[in-house]
């Protein structure tokens, strides 16, 4: 019997989110996670600190449907459609990461190395999420928009600025993984 719980093909997700694009655009909306970001500090009062969180968040409510929706579907992946299998990695990606001291590569979705609660209250921890989490920050206000904002709606309202900015992730990411990550492990 075959295994029911592996991830949807490329041809149901793909046409899902083409769906979900196409019923967007028609309603005149645009999806993007920093911009649910932006929503809740809003909420939050941001707006009495930076001009940038001034705003009527309460147009933007429905977009908080897809925080909502990833917090949910993501339950539902783990609780109901995993079936406890490791990550397929290359033997190249494993000997690498094994190289840089990553114990049971592919075992898990988040390594102990980086997430497990003493690395991640150390020296270096700390200063890794500091300086990782400023630099996404300041990523996503400099390009306007977060890799799924750009990747998914930006490209397929063909706009030039998010074509710019997803190439600009992409270098960005072979930089960090060629050049950064073996500096910092």
């Amino acid at each position: 019997m075959e295994n029911i719980l592996q991830p949807w093909p490329w041809y149901v997700s793909g046409p899902l989110i083409a769906l979900i694009m196409a019923v967007l655009v028609f309603f005149g909306k645009t999806f993007g996670m920093s911009s649910n970001l932006r929503t809740l500090c809003s909420i939050g009062g941001a707006g009495k600190y930076a001009d940038f969180f001034k705003f009527d968040w309460k147009t933007q409510r429905w977009n908080l449907t897809v925080v909502l929706g990833a917090i949910i579907g993501g339950c539902i992946a783990v609780q109901f459609l995993s079936d406890g299998s490791t990550m397929d990695l290359s033997h190249e990606t494993i000997a690498d990461l094994n190289a840089y001291g990553f114990q049971n590569v592919g075992k898990s979705l988040l390594p102990a190395e980086l997430y497990d609660w003493g690395n991640i209250m150390s020296l270096k921890g700390l200063a890794i999420l500091v300086i990782a989490g400023f630099l996404v920050g300041f990523g996503t206000r400099y390009a306007g928009g977060c890799t799924s904002g750009h990747a998914i709606t930006g490209l397929s309202n063909i706009q030039w600025p998010s074509l710019i900015a997803v190439i600009g992730f992409f270098v960005g990411g072979l930089i960090m993984t060629h050049l950064l990550f073996p500096l910092i492990f």
